[in-house]
């Protein structure tokens, strides 16, 4: 399986990850030519070899004829995206980069989604970057994705919304649950469509994978660091899919003199307590009674909880619960655009180093009764535009 590991030692945005990807040989014209299937207009990319240290590799810019950039709003670039001739993969990866930069921006603005303004972020150059990124992804066979811890920098930057703490707002949102460290560098590191795009892309962060290694590319940043080498370093290779392992509580117990309408109120009862899954399994007691046995799957901090909801919602008068290894596929959950709206689907690696993806059936259902259409048709919807 085709496998990247973006080393990110200096930190990332979006025009570092383009020009690794050059580097790592995607030709510019292939970028040029599926970016203008994008509705935009009055820009042109330059690529080109720079050193940083001594380590040389591709710096690229977009340069924009106008002087008086366009602030677009969320619902402004999710039609561009939509509108083009763009690959369903890209189209589908690029609006999951907007739609998590929507995301935060309306929650520290409080603004409607839709109605979000990006400045800095809605420009030309920011999109032909984030576009062009997944462009190179599909174009060099690219499966799977991991990344470094993420280094921030420190200080101040101003924007279009004032002067703001390094790292940003929208950068901090964006990189909640991510593994970060300060370096004390006073520049913007990680910007917010880097740290936007590492995190749609990664399924994990921290060391390098055992890998196969081969080819190596270096997206150049646009300024020079003194403590550093300003550079971004993606690591082509081959990996084996492996097997992820872990530890859950089970618990159970055995009823025979409940109501069974009861039953459905307890299992939605157990999965807010954080059980994984439950079953309920028909059963031949004592004296050939028939009843039901309660099995529930949960995390081993959640074995006290899982137990005293059995014991308060049902009519059992004691629990066992035992703790057991389990094995399981590698996954990764995560939203992707759609017609009917964002969606969640399930990413899985398989043993042989497939991936393939499944639609979380609470999102659709969801999607199904906002929208009143059928819940296949939004499976369906979900496969045509998104699967395939």
């Amino acid at each position: 399986m085709r496998s990247a590991y973006f080393d990110c030692f200096s930190g990332i945005s979006g025009d570092m990850i383009l020009g690794a990807l050059m580097d790592l040989g995607v030709p510019q014209d292939v970028i040029e030519t599926q970016v203008r299937k994008l509705p935009l207009h009055g820009f042109r990319l330059e690529a080109r070899t720079e050193q940083r240290m001594g380590v040389h590799g591709k710096r690229v810019e977009v340069i924009v004829d106008d002087a008086h950039p366009v602030a677009r709003s969320y619902r402004d670039i999710r039609a561009l995206i939509e509108e083009s001739g763009l690959s369903e993969q890209v189209k589908g990866r690029s609006l999951e980069v907007f739609g998590k930069l929507a995301d935060v921006e309306a929650h520290i603005h409080g603004r409607p989604k839709d109605e979000v303004h990006f400045h800095e972020i809605g420009g030309v150059d920011t999109i032909v970057d984030v576009v062009g990124v997944f462009v190179g992804i599909e174009w060099l066979g690219i499966e799977t994705v991991t990344a470094s811890e993420l280094p921030v920098g420190a200080g101040f930057v101003t924007c279009a919304h004032g002067t703001l703490p390094v790292p940003a707002p929208a950068t901090v949102a964006l990189l909640k649950g991510i593994p970060v460290y300060g370096t004390g560098i006073p520049y913007e590191l990680v910007t917010p469509t880097g740290a936007a795009i590492i995190t749609c892309l990664a399924r994990s962060f921290g060391p390098m994978p055992k890998m196969l290694l081969g080819s190596t590319g270096y997206g150049v940043g646009a300024r020079e660091l003194e403590q550093r080498p300003n550079l971004l370093r993606v690591v082509l290779g081959d990996v084996k899919p492996a097997l992820e392992t872990d530890s859950v509580t089970v618990v159970e117990t055995n009823i025979d003199d409940m109501n069974p309408e009861i039953f459905g109120y307890v299992m939605e009862r157990l999965f807010e307590d954080g059980a994984l899954d439950v079953v309920w399994i028909p059963v031949f007691m004592k004296k050939n009674r028939p009843g039901t046995m309660v099995k529930v799957i949960c995390g081993n901090g959640d074995r006290d909880r899982v137990a005293r909801r059995i014991l308060s919602e049902t009519t059992a008068t004691g629990v066992r619960y035992y703790e057991t290894a389990r094995t399981k596929l590698s996954r990764k959950v995560r939203d992707v655009a759609t017609s009917l709206g964002d969606v969640q689907v399930k990413e899985i690696v398989d043993p042989s180093g497939r991936v393939f993806s499944v639609p979380e059936y609470e999102a659709c259902k969801r999607i199904a009764l906002e929208k009143k259409v059928p819940l296949k048709v939004v499976y369906e919807t979900v496969a045509k535009e998104v699967l395939q």
